[in-house]
């Protein structure tokens, strides 16, 4: 990780300080996902059997969530592994029912005049859930059941097929557990153009909803660039981890923390802010020793050189850095850490305090993991129900209320040149 001290460098090295992974604005990811997109959308799925077999190794296949398969795969994991997954997914529905969004009360802003905002379920969601070095079937239930209580009545789930070509057993359990009668074995930029163009079996996504890697991230975008494409919930690629530290920073839960998002992809970019130099050198220590033995030492390795330790003057300073940033993850690890939130605008999840584990939210806690990165969450937020759901005004206007409104509004048309407008007003006020 690459230590800089945010004092001494002006506007330019600030930016390349906080700058994102080449990786995922290369030119060369985008030619790759537009070849794919114009293939797809020209041979149908001839060419997305082809990229599968070419890209996974294997043809795309729908797997059913039946009670067999359910069944299989409960006898392939612990009632530990399946108690665990079933806390989670409760967890997922509580917070999600608690925060549907709701239809308002009528609002009348002239005598006759009311309206109200209602919210609706899209038709048809794509659900895309990471597979490929790792089976992440919380993604599943955090997309899945807060499309289920939005009342979405179409929800597509694809993910990669693995190293086993077989979707884990808990990606099963996750898929019943979330109320979905299928998963769609097919990963990377050729399952969202599966999706936005309706190919292979699977529905034309009114919205696309997912993290993914580079290709995936950059699908995303090209889709939602299409003439009537399908709108998308977020900028969501590589993970994102950004933790703020002081004197009172545990080292060894900062560097764990740390290393639990090195860890998801080699595209991944944690980064470190302190205003401490000791507790700086500490966790740097910490993170040395964690690596030792951990399984994904290589991938969290080649993240880590992407990395960032950013030498602050305070923690005022600190919450300035994250805001610039806008990181997926925030880490709030300080002695004021509750005060600190109130200066944080920018952020896709924030945790606080020692005990508030990323790991925990990527989990078990309840609102969805699924969060926007590229400093995207200084324009967007994590999927919730209200992202699978879409809200209208509903206006009602009484005689009365037309007479009274109708003038305001003609008179305002015929200013802006536009004659009809003002003439179906007219009409309204002399009824």
């Amino acid at each position: 990780m690459r230590t800089l001290d945010w004092s001494s460098l002006d506007e330019a090295g600030r930016r390349a300080a906080l700058a994102r992974p080449a990786r995922r604005t290369d030119a060369a990811v985008s030619d790759a996902v537009r070849r794919i997109f114009d293939d797809i959308q020209d041979r149908g799925e001839a060419a997305l059997n082809d990229w599968c077999v070419k890209l996974d190794g294997a043809p795309p296949r729908r797997v059913a969530i039946t009670p067999e398969a359910v069944a299989e795969a409960r006898a392939a994991v612990t009632p530990e592994d399946e108690a665990a997954l079933k806390t989670a997914a409760d967890n997922v529905r509580r917070f999600h029912e608690a925060t549907k969004p709701a239809d308002s009360d009528w609002i009348e802003t002239t005598p006759g005049v009311r309206s109200r905002r209602v919210w609706r379920p899209i038709e048809a969601a794509g659900l895309y859930v990471p597979a490929g070095t790792a089976p992440l079937f919380s993604t599943l239930l955090m997309l899945a059941i807060p499309a289920a209580v939005a009342g979405v009545p179409v929800r597509a789930a694809v993910t990669p097929p693995g190293p086993t070509g077989q979707p884990h057993p808990m990606m099963i359990l996750a898929a019943d557990l979330a109320g979905l009668d299928a998963l769609w074995i097919v990963g990377g930029a050729q399952a969202i153009a599966a999706l936005t163009f309706g190919v292979g079996g699977l529905p034309r996504a009114d919205k696309l909803f997912g993290p993914g890697n580079a290709y995936v991230a950059e699908a995303k975008k090209q889709a939602a660039a299409l003439p009537g494409g399908p709108g998308l919930d977020m900028p969501a690629g590589p993970s994102e981890l950004m933790v703020i530290a002081d004197r009172q920073t545990n080292p060894t839960i900062a560097a764990a923390d740390l290393l639990s998002q090195a860890e998801h992809d080699a595209d991944a970019q944690v980064i470190l802010v302190s205003d401490d130099d000791k507790r700086i050198d500490y966790i740097l220590e910490e993170i040395d020793k964690q690596l030792a033995d951990l399984p994904r030492a290589a991938i969290a390795r080649a993240s880590l050189n992407e990395g960032r330790v950013i030498r602050v003057r305070d923690t005022a300073e600190a919450a300035e850095v994250a805001n610039l940033y806008g990181p997926e993850h925030l880490s709030i690890q300080t002695t004021d850490a509750d005060a600190l939130v109130d200066r944080i605008t920018a952020a896709g999840a924030v945790f606080v305090g020692t005990y508030a584990a990323e790991t925990l939210g990527d989990y078990a806690a309840g609102p969805s993991h699924v969060l926007p990165t590229d400093g995207a969450a200084r324009a967007f937020s994590g999927v919730s129900t209200g992202a699978f759901m879409t809200a209208m005004s509903v206006q009602q206007v009484s005689r009365d209320g037309a007479r009274v409104l109708g003038p305001v509004a003609a008179r305002l048309a015929r200013l802006e040149g536009l004659e009809a407008h003002a003439r179906a007003a007219d009409l309204r006020s002399a009824l």
